[in-house]
């Protein structure tokens, strides 16, 4: 069976274009949604894919319908595979039920990994950077050293408790947890250094 997939993003855009191109093409069932192509939380989507059987066919109008992302699309086009079914592109006319269509999902694959692999390399190679200009990568402290001291003054001397503390300052009590413990483990670390 061919199960068709139809995507719009805005309400003001209308699938129908697709759905005559998926129709024209075969599929007898067609699944539509108006939801962006970069997030996962699609119901019609997992609701084709959770009903895919062996020997079916997704049917798309064009790639970008499916998903937006080259890594998504991979791990979609993976999913669809192992549950038996095929894949069809009708716009880049790329049907993975055929051996020149299966060669190109693993060449999209092989690309997928070669853009991950890139990411990865320009953000090691930015962290690098930063370390030698001595800045650390992550998101900067909520608050700076002086009021760090405050909260541990004020939670160690009992004048406040931890989550007094987290409000007063507006941050997380995990926040407050961790930065006793920092503390604290640094105040044995002195102690034991100076035995």
């Amino acid at each position: 069976m061919q199960l068709g997939y139809a995507r719009v993003s805005t309400d003001d855009q209308d699938a129908a274009a697709q759905v005559t191109a998926l129709k024209a093409a075969g599929a007898h069932r067609i699944f539509t949604e108006r939801a962006s192509g970069g997030r996962w939380n699609r119901p019609e989507l997992h609701r084709l894919l959770d009903q895919l059987r062996p020997g079916d066919v997704v049917v798309v109008w064009k790639l970008d319908r499916l998903s937006r992302s080259l890594k998504d699309l991979i791990l979609l086009l993976e999913r669809i595979e192992s549950t038996g079914a095929g894949f069809h592109s009708l716009t880049e006319r790329i049907d993975t039920t055929t051996a020149a269509g299966r060669m190109l999902t693993q060449l999209l694959g092989a690309f997928a990994e070669f853009e991950r692999a890139m990411i990865r390399e320009r953000t090691r190679a930015g962290l690098a950077a930063a370390a030698a200009l001595g800045r650390k990568g992550g998101r900067r402290p909520k608050l700076n050293s002086e009021q760090r001291a405050m909260v541990v003054r004020l939670v160690e001397s009992g004048q406040k408790t931890a989550a007094e503390v987290a409000r007063l300052f507006a941050v997380d009590p995990a926040t407050v947890s961790r930065l006793l413990a920092v503390a604290r483990h640094t105040a044995s670390a002195t102690t034991e250094a100076s035995a």
